[in-house]
C-alpha cells in the first residue's frame, strides 16, 4: 500500500550512476531532494501528511470537504510523481505544461467546492440549474481521476469508469434489464462532484480518515527497522528446518505483509533477500518465485494492518475495524498454514536439507536484544481490541514507534527522518487514494442508475437456490476484476455488485464483504494475470508464465479458506461456545493441512493418485463444519496417513540401530 509506486517505477527511474552512498543516504531517510520537481513532490506531499494528521488529531471535516482534500493531494502529486513522456528512440522527452495542466484539474475543482461550502450544502440538487463553470469542473476533475489512474495502476479501471458514465447518460438506449430511465447531465454532475456519491464516497472517505494514516505508520515502521527485524525472526525461527529459506519467505512475507497492506510491496521487500536464500539451498527459480508470490499475498488477509480494503471494508459495512481484523486473524492464519504446509512437502518431495551456512547472528539472543520492535504492534493491536477507533488506535502507536526507534543510535527518528517518514507515506497513499476515487465513480453510477440491484437479481437467478453456485460466480468474478485491478477497487466493485446476492442466502455482512475481499486479494496469483507472481519472476530471473502457474499451485489449498469460513462462521469469531470455536479450529487445520499433502502429493514418501485423491476427501470432510463429516474425515486419514507414520517410525529407529552397530 505504501510503496507501490516505488516498486513499479523503480527500474525505469533510478540512475544508473547512483553510488552506494547515495543509496544509504536515502534508505535511512536523511536525504532530501536535489531536484525542483523533487521538491515539489516533497512539499506537497508533507503538507499532504500533516493535513491528515492535523484532522486526526482535532477531528475530520465535513465528509464532502476531507475527502476531496485528500483527493486534491492525491491528484496534485499523481502527475508530478508519474510524469508523462513521449517515447522516442534515444530519449524520453517530459511533457511539463500536460502535467501542470493535469495537476491544476485535481486542485482548482476542489477549490471551487471548498469555498462555496454554503451554496452547496444549501442548493435544491436536480432542481437549479447548474453554471457552466461547474460542468466545466466537473470535467475537471473526472480527466485528472482517469488520468491520473491510468498511470498508477494501467488502463483497467479507468476504462470500467469510462463505460460507466457513457452508461449513465447514454443507458436509456439500451434494450431489457440493462436500459436504465435516462438522466439529466445535472444529475451526473451532482452524482459525480458535488455529493458524496461519486468519488467522494466511502471509499475515498477510508482512505482520507484511516488509510492515509496507516500507511504513514507503515512508514515509520521501515525506517525504524521493523521490516528487517521481522526477517531476522523468520530466518532464525526456519534456520535448522528442511527447506528453511522457503519457510522463511512464509514467515516473513506474513509478518511484514500484514503491515505493509501491498502484496507487490511485500513481494519486492522481502523477496530480495528470500528468494536468493531459496535458490541456493536447492528451490527451483520458479519455485522460489511462487513461494515469495504467494506468501506476500496473504499479508493483505493477515492482520493487524491488512490492506486498504479492510478499511474501505469497515466503511461499507459500519462494522468497527477491530471486529473485522479478529474475524480476519483464523482465516489468515489458515492461508498461511496452507502455504507453509505446501512449502514443506515440497523440500520434502525434493530431499532438501536445514541450511548448514546460516548467518551466526541469526540466534534467539540476537533477536532478543531487539524485541522491543514489537511494542507498536502490540500497542496498535491491543488498541484496535478494545474497541477504540482505528484512528485513536495508529496515533498512539505512531507515539510508540518514535519511543522506541531512540534506543538504538540506526533507528533513531530525528527530525530529517521524520520528515522524510511523513513524505513517504503520503506519496504512499496517492495510488490508494486515486483507487478509490475512480472505484467511486462506478460504485456511485451503479447505485444511482439501481444496476446493482438488476445484476444482483440476475446472478440471483442464475444461482437458484444453490448458495455454493453464489459463491462460485462471486469468486470468480472477483478473481476476473482482481487480475486487472488493485484489491481496493476490485472489492469495492464486487461488494456493490455481488455481495448482495451473497447476502441473498442468509450469509452474515461480515462473512459476505470477507468471501469477496479474500478473493480480490488472491486474484494477484491466479493465472493468468498474476500480478505479484510476475513481480517475483523479475527478482527470481524466472519466466513469469511458469511462476504464475507454479504459484497458483502453490496457493490451490488456499483457495478453499472463504468458502470455509462462510459455511462455518465459527472461524470468524461468531460462535456459541469456546468448546465449538476450539474443535472448529482444529478440524479446519488438520483438513487444511492434508489438503496440501492432496495438492502436493507427497507426505512421507509420493502419494499414489487414488491417495491422493482419497486424503483430499478427508481433508474435505474435515474442513465441512459437522460431526459425520468430521467423523468420516478422520477415519479417512486414520486408514492412509497413519500406516505411513508408523513405517516412518519404525525406518528411522532402524537406521538410529544401523548407525550405533556401525560406530561400535
Amino acid at each position: 500500500m505504501s510503496q507501490d509506486e516505488k516498486i513499479i517505477e523503480t527500474k525505469d527511474q533510478m540512475p544508473k550512476e547512483k553510488t552506494v552512498s547515495e543509496e544509504a543516504s536515502i534508505r535511512s531517510g536523511n536525504a532530501f531532494p536535489t531536484t525542483v520537481n523533487g521538491w515539489i513532490i516533497w512539499i506537497v506531499a508533507l503538507a499532504f501528511a500533516l493535513f491528515h494528521l492535523y484532522t486526526a488529531l482535532t477531528g475530520s471535516l465535513l465528509a464532502l470537504y476531507q475527502r476531496s482534500i485528500h483527493f486534491a493531494f492525491a491528484g496534485f502529486l499523481v502527475f508530478f510523481i508519474c510524469p508523462s513522456k513521449i517515447s522516442g528512440k534515444r530519449s524520453r522527452i517530459p511533457l511539463k505544461m500536460w502535467d501542470i495542466f493535469l495537476s491544476l484539474c485535481a486542485v482548482i475543482p476542489i477549490l471551487y467546492l471548498v469555498l462555496n461550502e454554503e451554496i452547496i450544502i444549501n442548493r435544491f440538487y436536480y432542481i437549479e440549474d447548474l453554471a457552466w463553470y461547474e460542468y466545466l469542473f466537473c470535467a475537471m476533475m473526472i480527466l485528472a481521476i482517469l488520468e491520473g489512474t491510468r498511470r498508477k495502476m494501467g488502463i483497467a479501471l479507468p476504462i470500467i469508469a469510462i463505460v460507466s458514465m457513457v452508461y449513465m447518460l447514454l443507458g436509456r438506449y439500451l434494450p431489457g434489464f440493462l436500459g436504465n430511465g435516462g438522466f439529466s447531465t445535472i444529475a451526473f454532475v451532482d452524482t459525480l462532484y458535488m455529493t458524496t456519491e461519486g468519488p467522494f464516497g466511502v471509499a475515498l472517505g477510508a482512505s482520507a480518515t484511516y488509510v492515509v494514516l496507516f500507511v504513514i505508520f507503515g512508514s515509520f515502521l521501515e525506517y525504524s527497522g521493523v521490516g528487517e527485524y521481522f526477517i531476522k525472526v523468520a530466518r532464525t525461527l526456519t534456520k535448522n528446518s528442511v527447506g528453511g529459506p522457503a519457510k522463511a519467505a512464509v514467515i516473513s512475507s506474513c509478518l511484514f505483509g500484514s503491515i505493509s497492506g501491498s502484496t507487490i510491496a511485500n513481494v519486492a521487500t522481502t523477496g530480495q533477500i528470500t528468494i536468493p536464500l531459496m535458490k541456493k539451498s536447492g528451490y527451483s527459480a520458479e519455485f522460489a518465485g511462487a513461494v515469495e508470490a504467494v506468501a506476500s499475498t496473504g499479508g493483505q488477509i493477515m492482520p493487524p494492518v491488512m490492506g486498504a480494503a479492510a478499511f474501505v471494508m469497515a466503511e461499507y459495512t459500519g462494522i468497527p475495524y477491530g471486529r473485522i481484523i479478529l474475524a480476519a486473524a483464523i482465516p489468515g492464519v489458515l492461508y498461511y498454514l496452507a502455504v507453509f504446509v505446501m512449502v514443506h512437502f515440497e523440500a520434502k518431495r525434493l530431499g532438501l536439507l536445514p541450511d548448514k551456512n546460516t548467518d551466526p547472528t541469526l540466534t534467539f539472543k540476537h533477536l532478543i536484544k531487539d524485541i522491543y520492535l514489537f511494542i507498536p504492534l502490540v500497542i496498535l493491536v491491543i488498541f484496535l481490541i478494545l474497541g477504540y477507533s482505528a484512528t485513536y488506535a495508529v496515533l498512539r502507536a505512531l507515539l510508540a514507534i518514535f519511543i522506541v526507534s531512540l534506543f538504538k543510535k540506526e533507528t533513531r527518528l530525528g527530525l530529517r527522518r521524520i520528515l522524510n517518514c511523513l513524505v513517504d507515506g503520503a506519496k504512499g497513499c496517492v495510488t490508494v487514494a486515486l483507487a478509490c476515487a475512480c472505484a467511486g465513480i462506478v460504485v456511485g453510477i451503479v447505485n444511482y442508475t439501481g444496476l446493482g440491484t438488476r445484476f444482483s437479481s440476475l446472478i440471483s437467478s442464475v444461482a437458484g437456490n444453490s448458495l455454493l453456485l453464489a459463491l462460485v460466480l462471486t469468486a470468480i468474478a472477483s478473481l476476473i476484476l482482481g487480475m486487472g485491478l488493485p484489491t481496493t477497487p476490485a472489492y469495492i466493485i464486487v461488494a456493490t455488485l455481488l455481495v448482495p446476492t451473497i447476502r441473498s442466502f442468509g450469509v452474515s455482512v461480515l462473512a459476505a464483504h470477507l468471501f469477496s475481499f479474500y478473493f480480490a486479494n488472491v486474484s494477484a496469483i491466479t493465472p493468468p494475470v498474476a500480478l505479484a507472481a510476475y513481480t517475483a519472476a523479475g527478482l527470481s530471473g524466472a519466466s513469469p508464465i511458469k511462476t504464475g502457474y507454479k504459484a497458483f499451485a502453490l496457493g490451490i489449498a488456499s483457495y478453499m479458506v472463504p468458502f470455509l469460513f462462510v459455511y462455518n462462521p465459527i472461524l470468524l469469531f461468531e460462535y456459541s461456545s469456546v468448546v465449538v470455536l476450539i474443535q472448529a479450529i482444529f478440524t479446519s487445520c488438520l483438513g487444511i493441512i492434508f489438503l496440501g499433502v492432496a495438492a502436493e502429493g507427497f507426505f512421507y514418501r509420493s502419494q499414489r493418485v487414488i491417495e491422493r485423491i482419497l486424503v483430499g476427501i478427508g481433508a474435505i470432510c474435515l474442513i465441512d463444519p459437522g460431526a459425520v463429516t468430521d467423523l468420516i474425515g478422520i477415519a479417512i486419514l486414520l486408514i492412509l496417513i497413519v500406516p505411513q507414520i508408523i513405517h516412518e517410525i519404525r525406518r528411522r529407529k532402524a537406521e538410529k540401530v544401523l548407525k550405533e552397530t556401525s560406530a561400535s
